[in-house]
């Protein structure tokens, strides 16, 4: 069954939720909840990669984010480290991430994969094509997709000439990263041809411009429900394509839909 990766941006400017769990004590409570409602990993970041975002410094990023590791791995829960810097990324292994999701796929830090491939963690390799304070200027393709698809693989290959091993590797076709509007529909349409191509996919659509473009409306908070509906149904549909794991900040929602999809397709009893 497809996994569920539980977001907590420890943050104070992520477009959905910046400064909702900044402190320690928040993240660590909301991370549990999320645990609770049926999330397999919680994916913590400390640099918001929403559009037009700047960088954060690595020592204010790591600030940020380990206290949370420690206290969440202490409760012996899943995590994974939303983060580009290498010192981060191993900063956070060495207090429990058994994962690192990385959006720019390496290219943000020339140092992060041959840093990690020593420590055994598992890494997933975002598509990216710049910061996100320009992000949009390059999106760019002949066909979307198939673009993503050969520009992961060379980030795939990157990783194993580095040291990885195959079964350590994700691949993120980077839903809104450097996509603008249909691209990331055309993108979510590969995942299943992507899915067969030897890594996990991971995909992470939640609350992204592209749905409320779809829902028709520019705000965030209140639209959010919709915005987290909208979420559930492409996790589903992810899921069905043959996504390894989802990425979401509405939990119980993305849940259900996979307890949906799964009673759909096969017996209960």
């Amino acid at each position: 069954m497809t996994l569920v990766m539980g977001i907590v941006n420890v943050t104070p400017d992520s477009f959905s939720d910046g400064g909702r769990f900044l402190a320690t004590d928040a993240a660590i409570a909301h991370a549990l909840q999320l645990r609770s409602d049926g999330a397999d990993i919680i994916d913590i970041g400390g640099e918001s990669t929403r559009p037009g975002a700047q960088r954060v410094d690595p020592g204010a990023e790591r600030d940020r984010v380990l206290p949370v590791i420690a206290g969440l791995a202490a409760a012996e829960v899943a995590i994974s480290i939303d983060t580009m810097n290498a010192s981060t990324a191993l900063a956070a292994v060495n207090a429990g991430a058994c994962i690192v999701n990385d959006v720019s796929g390496g290219l943000a830090d020339s140092d992060m994969l041959d840093a990690l491939a020593p420590t055994g963690v598992h890494i997933a390799l975002g598509h990216w094509r710049g910061p996100s304070a320009h992000m949009y200027a390059r999106a760019t393709y002949d066909d979307v997709a198939e673009d993503v698809e050969r520009e992961l693989r060379e980030r795939v290959d990157a990783a194993l000439a580095a040291g990885f091993t195959a079964d350590r590797i994700i691949v993120d076709p980077g839903i809104g990263f450097g996509k603008a509007g249909a691209q990331n529909w055309a993108t979510l349409r590969g995942t299943e041809r992507l899915a067969t191509t030897g890594q996990r996919v991971l995909i992470g659509t939640s609350r992204k411009r592209f749905l409320a473009e779809m829902l028709a409306t520019d705000a965030i908070d209140a639209d959010e429900q919709r915005r987290d509906l909208a979420t559930a149904a492409t996790s589903l549909l992810a899921a069905q394509a043959g996504a390894w794991a989802v990425r979401v900040h509405n939990v119980g929602a993305t849940r259900d839909a996979l307890n949906v999809l799964h009673h759909w397709e096969g017996p209960t009893s």
